[in-house]
């Protein structure tokens, strides 16, 4: 049975991408949110591809990455 968007919002992301935020243990847009731009960056399997895919999904909720504090 998939899983639908709502329970996992990263779907459109690579398979290296979705490994990486597995392994970060982050599941939703909410934890991803608490993150830096930079630090979703430095994420092993990310690239710059994904980072335009998490900003729309995470627009869509309101979201945005943390600001550097």
């Amino acid at each position: 049975m998939k899983e639908s968007k709502e329970a996992y919002p990263f779907g459109k992301l690579g398979n290296p991408a979705q490994r990486a935020l597995a392994n970060a243990g982050i599941e939703t847009l909410g934890q991803l949110s608490k993150l830096t731009q930079a630090g979703f960056l430095k994420l092993h399997g990310v690239g710059k591809a994904s980072l335009p895919i998490v900003k729309a999904a995470m627009a869509e909720k309101g979201l945005a990455f943390a600001i550097k504090g």
